[in-house]
């Protein structure tokens, strides 16, 4: 776990114009922790952009110094890079004077920072697992609202939300409501969810737009679960079996069911929609998938990580399950 708060909430003057960096945006708890940031700086010139982990690295790479006379702050939240140029973009935004706010939970940007690999003059840093994204991001400013002493009401009517999205990404689903609220998130289109989650009521009541992005869940999440049966295939690695296979959407939904089913299971599905790879693994494997992950330039969570595999589209499970075994074979 690591936290750094390097600058007092009033120790400089707000910035006019802010940028959001978040995984999304179909992930809950991305998408989440921008609500909570644009909340904050309601009022402000508020740009939020999302981003999976293979895109992180552009996205960041066009975020330009602040226009003349502007000041810019810049809020990377629950997701992270992994090239050394976008160090040197990030020190460049920080040397012309944009203040640079990063708050992560996955297991690789912890290990990342450990190993001093991440050479940036963050303004404020929270990087720890103890919750999910979004909820670090919710306490801190919430912090700082009371350092300000300003009035934190706009920002408690998310309490709710906030705690959905910590509930589901960390797979408690001990909370009512989560686990569809996830799904319905993943299935709106573009950037209607943060759209819609920014102005949301205190008790998450679902707006006409996420109604039907509800139905369409139904109809897609039967559709992926018939083509992830139909291209399922297995390698072993030593006691772990690796299972993999083609999903359009719906990797973690897929995984728990199959993961329940198959033991000492590491699960690897290409998804047709973000055209990305997802790790789950069954309850009883300890694979920590993060480091899997990161065999590919991915990362993620020790139980949930991904990662892009170049040309796998072209391929198919089989093909999948073997780069998947190889990889798990050469981890330590």
């Amino acid at each position: 776990m690591v936290g750094s708060g390097i600058e007092s909430a009033t120790a400089q003057q707000a910035a006019d114009l802010v940028h959001i960096v978040s995984h999304g945006p179909h992930c809950l708890d991305g998408v989440t922790a921008a609500v909570v940031v644009a909340r904050y700086h309601a009022g402000r010139d508020v740009r939020p952009q999302f981003a999976n982990n293979p895109e992180i690295n552009e996205v960041l790479l066009a975020i330009e110094p602040p226009p003349t006379g502007r000041k810019q702050d810049l809020w990377i939240t629950d997701i992270s890079w992994n090239r050394s140029e976008t160090d040197r973009h990030l020190r460049e935004l920080a040397n012309n004077g944009t203040r640079i706010f990063w708050v992560d939970h996955h297991r690789t940007a912890i290990e990342r920072l450990r190993r001093g690999v991440i050479g940036v003059p963050f303004a404020t840093m929270v990087v720890e697992d103890t919750y999910a994204a979004s909820r670090l991001v919710y306490e801190h400013l919430l912090a700082r609202l009371a350092d300000e002493r300003r009035d934190p009401g706009n920002l408690l009517e998310l309490e709710r939300l906030v705690l959905l999205a910590d509930d589901n990404d960390r797979w408690i689903h001990a909370l009512a409501g989560s686990r569809e609220l996830a799904l319905t998130v993943a299935a709106m289109q573009g950037t209607d969810a943060f759209r819609d989650l920014l102005t949301i009521d205190g008790q998450v009541t679902y707006t006409p737009s996420m109604r039907e992005a509800e139905e369409r869940v139904k109809t897609e999440l039967a559709a992926s679960h018939a083509l992830a049966e139909r291209t399922r295939s297995e390698r072993r690695v030593g006691p772990v079996t690796v299972v993999a296979a083609w999903c359009a959407g719906y990797p973690s939904e897929i995984g728990d069911a199959w993961g329940r089913r198959t033991a000492n299971a590491v699960l690897a599905f290409y998804d047709t929609k973000s055209r990305g790879v997802s790790f789950r693994r069954s309850p009883d494997c300890a694979v920590d998938l993060s480091r899997l992950a990161e065999r590919f330039g991915g990362g993620g969570h020790e139980a949930a990580a991904g990662c892009e595999i170049a040309g796998i589209d072209e391929r198919d499970a089989a093909a999948l399950a073997a780069e998947v075994a190889r990889a798990l074979a050469e981890i330590d």
